[in-house]
């Protein structure tokens, strides 16, 4: 059976790394030599919220570029086929014409 007192000195070392890893982690600000553990879990929380709206706001311009690319697309698709309409009208026409030179001479 595990000595009780060896079990809480082993959790204790484990939160203490935990928490310098949390220490490199956030950024603490001006008084970052001296922080209270409830004070670094605050701060963590902070920092996990404000990245979060970050990839909020991320996704959102993700989601309202890619509308934007679809729009375009379709614009460039529709662009496509006018060019090709009027290529297909701009070659009858000069063959009208050529065979309407011929005609003359």
């Amino acid at each position: 059976e595990a000595d009780p007192t060896v079990c809480s000195h082993s959790r204790r070392a484990q939160l203490r790394l935990c928490l310098e890893r949390l220490k490199g982690l956030v950024p603490l600000g001006a008084a970052a030599g001296r922080h209270t553990t409830l004070s670094l879990l605050t701060r963590a929380r902070l920092h996990i919220q404000k990245l979060e709206d970050q990839e909020r706001r991320a996704l959102h311009q993700i989601e309202q570029l890619q509308r934007e690319q679809r729009h375009l697309q379709r614009q460039l698709e529709k662009l496509g086929m006018e060019r090709v309409r009027i290529d297909s009208i701009g070659s009858s026409l000069s063959s009208e014409r050529s065979d309407s030179d011929q005609g003359e001479s």
